[in-house]
């Protein structure tokens, strides 16, 4: 029989979200509460909203904590979903408040009531909370008054009781047990402080609950690593939340989207052997059909691998035996490039090591089509990259279209070779246009870069497409001499409050200042935790302003231009920027309190705290 060969076949990456005031006079005010009271009546002097109780920090534990079946919706006045929700909750809430034992509905305004909202961890609206004798339960029925009467009906029942946590709970007595005797598996390290954790569990566990269901279950697992420091320290936790996957105990990156349907649907492609067994010819043309190739296990999430033992499909396309073969997609064919890339492993006797850089190599074709899928996975370690935006459609009726890339942008490419080019949608990146500064171009064709730096660069809109504009652009953007675009608030003109305040255009300057060490966080105006977190910062910057190489600062990640380095995942996100490694800051894990922050910068310091190290 003839040796094995590999056949390694690209396919795309499976899927993986004014309230007016009105002033009016004293007798309108009272002709309408005077009224609103006989139609609604309240409660115990607790106010009521057409049968909807209104919670704020004043009331909230007296009605939640005394009553054993509440319902309380975190909504935003502006809220299209909350305003859709509003007529469906008062529906239900009028039925449930007469009902035995009695069901009762409220409602938080999020905006106003912050903290209550950040307590909870509201992240959207309208956030949903089932309270059973004061403890917490996210509500996951239909948004319909049918949905809340009968998730509230058998809630409310004596008799209910919630049930068992889907996702396992693991210490170091029962890790290696747990993974080692599972075929699959993920397990969450998480900080019970932590605000990414605390928005990542519910969806964690609906996603272990549908997992719970699968013919063959991929258990869940989670590791508080605050307690179980050798286990975080094993496998390198080094921030919260950290997925890990695991095959029969080995470990693996877990790549996946972080919602409950991205999570489970993410793992079920895990499963089951990393590459297919193709029998002949006919069968590995049908697998290479679709799109994108990799290395099993190791690369499964991006790509998809077959292997075949068929001495004719490896005439057909002319390699040895054992050769790892990585095709081109047909519909990015160019004359520029092969449609199949080889790797003889048995003349060159590869390592795997060489075999997975042998992929990842190929892994783009000259130009190829960037997605939301593949744009992370695919493209965001290549830089540079230019996009050239137009409308992307692969049907026969416009191949036209498709023929601008495949000769006119391909050629550019392959005298370009290092930069990487690919086409965009421009409605798909509509955004991603605009932060170019490309909107309001009106040209049918775009092209934005990112450069060696990752800085947007564009290129002065064409009206038609012309190899010499496209050729000068590119090699002034070579040169350093473009200027990128940078989103970015107003420069502060004074800086007299205790915490810094950065932008976009000020950034480099601030936190890439090599004689200091930097905190920034970065944050979003409406963010709750971002709101609660703001004292404790303050009250760290002024204890802490005598350190002269010290700088706490922050930044409105919504309205200015962050690094790559530096990525937003959530909100707060913040970076310790230590001086002798600006290209690296580290990820703050530490108590988000003034204590936990200081301990946490006297032990990563470079700069800082000069004296406090000599005395160690």
């Amino acid at each position: 029989m003839d040796p094995l060969k590999l056949i390694c076949l690209l396919f795309i990456p499976l899927l993986m979200t004014v309230y007016v005031t009105k002033a009016q006079d004293e007798d309108e005010v009272s002709d309408e509460a005077a009224s609103a009271d006989e139609e609604n009546g309240d409660e115990d002097g607790i106010k009521e909203e057409d049968d909807v109780l209104v919670l704020t920090k004043d009331n909230f534990d007296e009605i939640v904590y005394s009553r054993e079946n509440v319902l309380v919706e975190f909504y935003a006045p502006w809220c299209g979903h909350c305003k859709k929700l509003e007529p469906e909750y008062a529906k239900a809430a009028k039925i449930l408040k007469t009902s035995e034992p009695p069901v009762y509905l409220a409602k938080v305004d999020a905006t106003v009531e912050s903290d209550l909202a950040s307590k909870f961890d509201v992240s959207g609206y309208p956030t949903i909370k089932f309270f059973k004798k004061g403890e917490a339960f996210e509500y996951d029925d239909a948004r319909t008054a049918e949905g809340i009467i009968r998730y509230m009906k058998v809630r409310s029942s004596p008799d209910w009781k919630p049930p068992p946590d889907a996702v396992v709970s693991l210490t170091k007595d029962d890790f290696q047990e747990f993974v080692d005797s599972n075929e699959l598996s993920l397990v969450e390290f998480y900080a019970p402080w932590c605000g990414h954790c605390k928005q990542l569990a519910p969806a964690y566990e609906k996603a272990a609950k549908q997992l719970q269901t699968l013919e063959n279950p991929i258990p869940l697992a989670k590791v508080d690593a605050t307690v179980e420091n050798d286990l975080a320290k094993q496998f390198d936790v080094t921030g919260y939340p950290t997925l890990k996957m695991f095959r029969k105990g080995r470990p693996f990156e877990y790549n996946g989207p972080r919602d409950e349907n991205g999570i489970a649907n993410y793992m079920i492609m895990q499963q089951g052997e990393a590459s297919k067994l193709k029998l002949d010819t006919k069968e590995v043309k049908e697998f290479m059909h679709p799109v994108d190739c990799g290395d099993p296990n190791e690369l499964r999430e991006d790509f998809k691998f077959a292997h075949t033992v068929s001495k004719d499909a490896r005439n057909h396309y002319k390699v040895n035996p054992k050769s790892v073969v990585v095709f081109t997609p047909e519909r990015f064919y160019t004359k520029y490039e092969p449609k199949w890339h080889i790797l003889d492993v048995g003349a060159k006797s590869s390592e795997v090591v060489d075999i997975k850089k042998f992929v990842t190599d190929h892994s783009v074709p000259l130009v190829g089509e960037y997605t939301t899928d593949n744009q992370k996975r695919r493209y965001e370690s290549k830089r540079p990259l230019c996009l050239v935006f137009f409308d992307v459609d692969w049907s026969f009726d416009h191949r036209d279209a498709t023929q601008l890339w495949r000769n006119k942008v391909a050629k550019i490419a392959n005298d370009y070779k290092d930069i990487t080019f690919a086409v965009a949608d421009e409605q798909e990146f509509s955004f991603t246009v605009n932060e170019f500064g490309l909107g309001d171009s009106g040209e049918e064709i775009n092209i934005g870069c990112y450069g060696a730096d990752s800085k947007k660069y564009k290129m002065e809109p064409m009206e038609e497409w012309e190899d010499d504009e496209v050729e000068e652009f590119l090699n002034k953007l070579k040169k350093g001499k473009i200027e990128p675009q940078v989103k970015s608030q107003p420069i502060p003109k004074r800086q007299d409050g205790p915490v810094k305040v950065v932008v976009g255009k000020n950034f480099d300057k601030i936190v890439k200042d090599k004689k200091k060490d930097v905190l920034i966080e970065m944050y979003a105006p409406w963010c709750g935790h971002c709101k609660h977190l703001e004292p404790v910062y303050k009250d760290l910057a002024k204890k802490l302003k005598g350190e002269k190489n010290l700088v706490i600062a922050k930044m409105d990640a919504t309205a200015n231009d962050v690094p790559d380095t530096y990525r937003v995942e959530g909100f707060p996100t913040i970076y310790f920027a230590p001086s002798d490694n600006k290209d690296k800051p580290l990820k703050f894990d530490g108590d988000r309190t003034v204590e936990g922050f200081e301990k946490y910068l006297k032990d990563h310091a470079t700069a800082s705290f000069k004296s406090a190290k000599e005395e160690l």
